[in-house]
Formats: structure tokens, C-alpha cells, sequence
């Protein structure tokens, strides 16, 4: 399954972030950054499946919560940056 890292700036934003999805009815999960996609050290993301990107960057938009970066993590464990 495809799914799709909003990546956050710090720990607080991502659960804001999440809480935000989730009050909309869309399933969030908070993780981590890789280190693949981690540009400063240690980060958080928040992991939406690939139906529900769409209206989670509009449920993010609405309340101000624009994602720093938004990567695609493939079935094979790859990620690649989405540009919004």
C-alpha cells in the first residue's frame, strides 16, 4: 500500500496536525521521520493513506497547518518528495 509522510517541524505540529485529520475523520499517524527524508536531525511526520491525501492538505490548509514537505513512501520502503 501506498502511503504518503507530511513531514512536521517539530513534535507538537505534527500531533496538531494529526488531531486536525483526525477531527475530520481521517486516520493520522504520528512517526518518526526517517532519516532518509529527516533534513535537520530528528523530525516528526504525520502518515495519511494515499485516498486521503487530498482533503487532509485541504482540512490542513483550512486550520493553517501547511505541511513543511510531503514525501511518497512506496510499497518497497522508498521515498520520494511530492511537490505541492
Amino acid at each position: 500500500m501506498v502511503y504518503y509522510l507530511i513531514v512536521c517541524r517539530s513534535l507538537t505540529y505534527a500531533q496538531r496536525t494529526a488531531s486536525a485529520l483526525e477531527r475530520m475523520g481521517i486516520a493520522a499517524h504520528i512517526l518518526r521521520s526517517p532519516k532518509e527524508i529527516a533534513q535537520e536531525g530528528c523530525g516528526y511526520s504525520v502518515k495519511v493513506s494515499e485516498r486521503n491525501l487530498t482533503n487532509a492538505l485541504m482540512v490542513l490548509a483550512r486550520v493553517q497547518l501547511s505541511p513543511k514537505r510531503v514525501f511518497i513512501m512506496s510499497s518497497d520502503g522508498s521515498y520520494k518528495e511530492v511537490q505541492l
